[in-house]
């Protein structure tokens, strides 16, 4: 299966463009959240991605909240939440929000360690996690040298093991990727990144 993955769109109109386009050579296409900026123009952000006609499995980000992300979702389009769904024999499981809680204030969509943990831990097995957050110690460095993932996110993908967990949120770490056990954790940011299973 041919898979294009995402995160952090923000409303960049020629990022889109490129992934709508890159969609019609996909087999499922994954959004890690963050489709608006600070929960202001999330129904834009959705239009600039209707042509996309493959499987698309989403999580929201900080930027926009769960029940936000669900009522402008695209038709087709599948909104996790500490939930799973099983898409051409794959099960993805999804989380998102910011974990820990971020400084960013009353708009940012977030979630303390506990509440990650809880909501991690229905998820026995996965083939991918989709995750808005990455975990401690990968992908998770900012512009000033700190990391800033999360432990619950590091223990669910340490304990479930998929093949594949997806991120983003981490703007200075877009592109960089690590393993935990045998895991390949990538912070993709908005471009079209390609991964096969």
């Amino acid at each position: 299966m041919r898979i294009l993955a995402f995160s952090d769109l923000h409303l960049a109109r020629a990022r889109a463009a490129a992934l709508v386009e890159a969609s019609n050579d996909a087999d499922l296409v994954i959004g890690a959240g963050d489709f608006c900026n600070m929960r202001q123009g999330l129904a834009e952000a959705m239009d600039l991605l209707d042509g996309i006609t493959a499987p698309f499995v989403v999580v929201p980000g900080n930027a926009e909240s769960f029940e936000e992300l669900q009522t402008a979702a695209n038709p087709g389009m599948r909104v996790l939440h500490g939930t799973g769904v099983d898409v051409n024999r794959l099960k993805v499981f999804g989380l998102g929000y910011g974990v820990p809680v971020t400084p960013f204030g009353d708009w940012s969509c977030d979630l303390s360690e506990d509440q990650a943990a809880e909501m991690l831990g229905p998820c026995e097995t996965a083939d991918i996690l989709v995750l808005h957050s990455p975990p401690k110690g990968v992908a998770d460095v900012t512009s000033g040298g700190q990391s800033v993932g999360s432990t619950a996110i590091y223990e669910a993908i340490e304990r479930i093991q998929p093949r594949l967990a997806f991120c983003g949120h981490i703007h200075d770490s877009w592109g960089q990727s690590g393993r935990i056990g045998n895991t390949q954790v990538v912070n993709l940011g908005p471009r079209p990144n390609w991964f096969d299973l």
